[in-house]
C-alpha cells in the first residue's frame, strides 16, 4: 500500500499512490466508486477518509465528494466522531434484492457442463444437509464415456468417503470434526475407506492445503471422485462441485488436473452466489 509523503508546514500532503487505470468502456467516476464502496464492506466496520483515499490511489478532496455522492444516495454513511465510512441501508436493500433472485442450479449447471466437457467425466453438484450432516447430490451432467459414474439426484454419500463429503469436513474445525465422527462414526464402505479418525484428519489437511478433496475407492470399488467446496457470501461452504469417474481414466498423474480444475469452477460458482473470492 502506497502512503502518503509527509510535505512541508503549510502544504498538503501529497499521495504517491497512482490512480489504476480504468478498463475500456468503463465510466471512471463511477468504476471508483464502486471500488469505495467494495473496500468499506471488506473492512466489516468503518473506515477513515485517508485510508480510503490511499487505497483507491486518490485525493482526499477526489474520495470524499465520491462519498459524499454515495452518502445522498443512502450507499455509505458517516459514523463516530471521527467520520469514519461505512456500508449504508441502501446498499443492503440493492443487495438483497440479487439474494432474492439467485438461483443455485441455474447459476451452476453451465459451469458443471463446461466442467464435463474440460474433464471428459461425470460432474456433480452437491449440498451440505445440515440436519444430518450428509452431501445430497441436486445436480449432475454426465460424460459421454460407455462406462461413466452415475448416482441419483437426491442421492445420499457419506462425509468420512466421498470427494464432497471430505470437502466439506476440510472446512470444519477439528473439535466439529471429531463431534461428528464420534455421532456418525466411521463405516467402510470399501478396504479403501479411512476408518481411522487419525488417518481422516491426515487426509483432510491435506485436502486444505492442496484445495479439493479426493475420493480414491473409498466409497466404490473402482470410482474415484474429486471435489472442490462452494461458498456463500459468509464465506460459509454450503455446496461442493465433483469430478468422479473409473480408475482407469482418473490415473494418478490425472488427479492434479482435474483437481485444478474443480478448485475453479468452484471459485466461479463462489463468486456468481456469494459474490466472493
Amino acid at each position: 500500500m502506497a502512503a502518503a509523503v509527509p510535505g512541508k508546514r503549510g502544504k498538503k500532503p501529497r499521495n504517491t499512490a497512482t490512480p489504476p487505470a480504468p478498463a475500456t468502456g468503463q465510466v471512471q467516476s463511477l468504476t471508483r466508486g464502486l471500488k469505495l464502496l467494495e473496500w468499506i464492506a471488506e473492512s466489516h466496520s468503518s473506515v477513515a477518509l485517508t485510508e480510503l483515499a490511499q487505497q483507491a490511489g486518490l485525493p482526499n478532496s477526489t474520495t470524499h465528494r465520491l462519498l459524499t455522492t454515495m452518502q445522498q444516495l443512502g450507499f455509505v454513511r458517516q459514523v463516530g466522531e471521527l467520520g469514519h465510512w461505512s456500508i449504508g441501508a441502501h446498499a443492503f436493500v440493492v443487495g438483497s434484492s440479487f439474494l432474492q433472485s439467485r438461483n443455485l442450479l441455474a447459476i451452476v449447471h453451465p459451469v458443471l457442463r463446461k466442467l464435463m466437457e474440460e474433464s471428459g467425466e461425470t460432474v456433480n453438484l452437491a449440498v451440505l444437509d445440515q440436519s444430518d450432516h450428509q452431501a445430497i447430490i441436486i445436480d449432475q451432467v454426465q460424460c459421454t464415456q460407455l462406462m461413466r459414474m452415475s448416482a441419483p439426484i437426491g442421492g445420499k454419500l457419506p462425509m468420512h468417503a466421498s470427494g464432497a463429503g471430505k470437502a466439506f469436513l476440510s472446512q470444519l474445525a477439528e473439535p466439529q470434526v471429531t463431534d461428528l465422527l464420534h455421532r456418525k462414526g466411521l463405516h467402510a464402505y470399501t478396504h479403501a475407506t479411512l476408518i481411522s479418525p487419525l488417518h481422516l484428519k491426515e487426509d483432510l489437511l491435506q485436502t486444505r492445503r492442496r484445495g479439493y478433496a479426493f475420493d480414491d475407492e473409498e466409497h466404490a470399488l473402482g470410482l474415484r471422485c474429486i471435489a472442490a467446496c462452494i461458498f456463500n457470501e459468509h464465506r460459509e461452504p454450503f455446496a461442493a462441485i465433483s469430478i468422479s469417474g473409473p480408475v482407469s481414466r482418473i490415473t494418478d498423474d490425472r488427479v492434479t488436473e482435474l483437481g485444478a480444475l474443480a478448485i475453479k469452477a468452484a471459485k466461479d460458482v463462489t463468486l456468481a452466489y456469494g459474490g466472493t473470492r
